[in-house]
């Protein structure tokens, strides 16, 4: 057998990430911004796909549906594992480098800072081109009631909830990711992706990438969609004058993005990088 196809070793999957986290913090900040771009769309074009599959769901059972949707979605953060794309969430994980002394605290915030604005960025730019292509109009407006729906239930939680999703949903992105890191084969990677990830999807986690796209969409339905779009819908636009830029950004944003990088950076990076390099040694075995 090849090297190439030997399947690492856990501890050889944390030094990977650990090396990964490296490359992206002391990378050229340019190419980690168009980076981040794209990944940024990826991950509003699995929300695409998500809302899609919603689409007259309502008459299959709950779970079934959101496992569905789960599955779908994880078309975006395999796109960006297969493209080396930067998302911020998964750069949580440059605690680990930090943690070993091979950057400084201004190298890991000022990629955190570039990726996060970048993914912001892509994320609405997939947002502007769905608006004008008029998806949302799909199904007599069903396709635009999805987002509508699921953007109010985004912004009605209370910020706790909100931090707590937000630490649930990057467990798994970021368990997803370490699990990448050990594929040798594009199969191996889109295999330790997609289950983690529909996981956190069909439980309803928040992930602040995702949030970029559909609620930013969800406001602009709401802010400029015709009556012919809430006559077709059968629904009151009332009902959505919460979806607002102060609770998206306030309410569901920052403490969706301060669970990120906990459930991410500290309860996996900061972790794994404590059992690898503290912990996992042989034991002392010699005598007096």
């Amino acid at each position: 057998m090849s090297e190439k196809n030997v399947i690492l070793t856990p501890a050889e999957m944390a030094r990977a990430a650990e090396d990964a986290a490296f490359g992206k913090a002391t990378s050229n900040q340019a190419k980690s911004f168009l980076l981040a771009l794209t990944a940024g769309g990826y991950i509003a074009l699995g929300f695409v796909f998500y809302v899609t599959s919603q689409v007259g769901a309502g008459d299959m059972p709950y779970g079934v549906a959101k496992v569905l949707g789960g599955l779908v979605f994880s078309t975006g953060l395999t796109l960006v594992v297969l493209t080396g794309a930067e998302l911020f969430t998964s750069s949580t994980l440059t605690l680990t480098a930090r943690a070993s002394g091979r950057i400084t605290t201004w190298q890991l915030l000022r990629n955190w800072i570039i990726v996060y604005i970048g993914n912001l960025i892509g994320a609405l730019t997939i947002v502007g081109l769905i608006y004008g292509a008029k998806t949302w109009e799909q199904a007599s407006g069903g396709w635009g009631a999805v987002v509508l729906d699921v953007s109010l239930k985004k912004v009605g939680h209370d910020f706790g909830t909100a931090f707590a999703l937000g630490i649930l949903c990057n467990l798994m992105v970021c368990l997803a990711i370490w699990a990448a890191y050990g594929g040798r084969t594009t199969v191996d990677k889109v295999a330790a992706v997609t289950l983690p990830i529909a996981l956190f999807v069909a439980s309803g986690f928040e992930h602040s990438v995702a949030n970029m796209f559909m609620i930013p969409l969800g406001m602009l339905i709401v802010t400029f969609a015709g009556d012919s779009f809430w006559s077709a819908s059968g629904l009151d636009p009332a009902a959505y004058g919460d979806l607002t830029w102060s609770n998206f950004l306030t309410g569901n944003l920052l403490p969706v993005t301060l669970g990120n990088i906990v459930g991410g950076g500290v309860m996996i990076g900061v972790l794994y990088w404590t059992i690898f390099h503290f912990l996992d040694k042989p034991a002392d075995t010699s005598t007096d």
